[in-house]
């Protein structure tokens, strides 16, 4: 009996010391996966279009700011009026603000400075809601991970303020209207989209990407298949790597894309009308404009001035005041223009002024003055620059050839130096 009573024992021992073990297991496992949690997304409903209180935007804020889970802001209401700054969006769980199925319009005017959203953590997202008339920023974001869709911002300072240490943005399906600048980035920032927006009536610019000196990182914000009509100066990149592709630009009144620096790629836009320049590439290093549609501007279709290796390519152009434009770039880092088709322009097909570009392939087919301008620089004082520029296989048609500066010409095919 003693011998069964201790057997009986050990077995219970074992059992116990197996639970142990289980139960430790199945600890470990849930601790080094926190994404197993019981934690469930809880949404917090504004009922009250007030400043303070109960129900309202603020209150909700609060609400998800210590957030242990996914929160969502569901505004239930047509508008809200601001009187006072909001709190900032903080959680580091995530929070989703959005505005009812006909959009929620916050009206900022009453603010004396500061953004109306103030993104200060990651994940969140903003959808369905307008923001009017700020005196500063709509969306400040300054943290990784954000997203805004299907929102308006209209007659605000500037719509999203993108600060340097945010990434991960993506901003789509927006309409900015009749904002100073619609969106603007202090650098370029990982995994950064901007696109299928519209830009209406930008006072300075649609989009602005600038810093003062070139940025360091090799990111690229894809800015694309967008439309922008009306603006000052669609987008206006410097010293940030930009690429923009397949975007509609329509009347601009300065110019439709103004880039300054290295790092930018103007690829398969289409741009038309306006009292403008189409693309500017001004202290342009490395630049690439290729693939571009330019119909009906006032003045110039691309212009390419004081820069450096930038490459102006297949691009198709017509019934613009002038075709392409090269004035005083660096005669050590020349630029090119290869492949281009000019039609119909009003004026001068190509400018050379000051300048010693490569000219390979291009046509220029019914120039109503010249299809080639070459002119040396001669400023009021100093010496005179000199344009010597290079030319391979172009078509100029019966267009008549310019020739004040001095031309090295590879081949004189279908060429008529005058």
């Amino acid at each position: 009996m003693a011998l069964k009573r201790r057997s009986i024992i050990a077995i219970g021992v074992f059992a116990l010391l197996a639970v142990v073990v289980a139960a430790g297991h199945w600890y470990e496992t849930k601790r080094v996966q926190p994404g197993n949690t019981t934690e469930k997304e809880v949404t917090v409903h504004v009922t009250n279009a007030g400043d303070r209180g109960p129900g309202t935007l603020r209150e909700a804020l609060f609400l998800v700011a210590g957030a242990t889970g996914p929160r969502t802001i569901s505004i239930e209401i047509p508008s809200i009026k601001l009187e006072t700054a909001l709190p900032a969006l903080v959680s580091g769980r995530g929070v989703k603000v959005v505005g009812q199925a006909t959009g929620t319009v916050i009206d900022a005017q009453s603010l004396n400075a500061g953004p109306v959203f103030d993104v200060s953590g990651p994940n969140t997202a903003i959808e369905q809601v307008t923001v009017s008339k700020c005196p500063a920023a709509a969306i400040l974001v300054r943290s990784i991970h954000f997203r805004l869709s299907a929102s308006t911002i209209e007659s605000c300072d500037v719509g999203v303020e993108v600060a340097e240490n945010a990434s991960d943005s993506l901003l789509e399906r927006n309409h900015f209207i009749k904002n100073r600048v619609g969106i603007r980035f202090a650098a370029s920032g990982h995994n950064t989209a901007v696109a299928n927006n519209e830009f209406k009536e930008s006072k300075d610019a649609g989009l602005w990407a600038v810093r003062s000196a070139p940025d360091s990182h090799d990111d690229v914000i894809g800015i694309h298949d967008n439309k922008f009509t009306e603006d000052t100066t669609g987008i206006v990149a410097g010293n940030i790597p930009v690429l923009v592709e397949r975007n509609d630009f329509i009347n601009a009144h300065e110019a439709d894309v103004h880039v300054v620096g290295a790092g930018a790629v103007i690829r398969g836009n289409r741009i038309n009308g306006g009292a403008s320049m189409g693309i500017v590439a001004e202290n342009a290093s490395g630049a690439t404009i290729d693939d571009n549609e330019l119909e009906g501007l006032t003045a110039y279709g691309v212009m390419v001035r004081s820069s450096s290796n930038t490459t102006v390519r297949s691009n198709r152009l017509h019934n613009c005041g002038y075709g392409l434009a090269f004035v005083l770039g660096d005669k050590a880092k020349v630029s090119t223009a290869v492949d281009n088709t000019i039609i119909e322009a009003k004026f001068n097909g190509i400018d050379v002024i000051g300048d010693s570009p490569i000219l390979r392939r291009n046509q220029v087919l019914r120039a109503h003055a010249y299809a080639l301008h070459v002119e040396d620089f001669q400023p009021p004082s100093g010496q005179k620059v000199q344009s010597q520029p290079f030319l391979d296989n172009n078509n100029f048609g019966n267009s008549p050839v310019s020739n004040k500066g001095s031309v090295s010409v590879a081949s004189q095919q279908q060429q008529s130096l005058q």
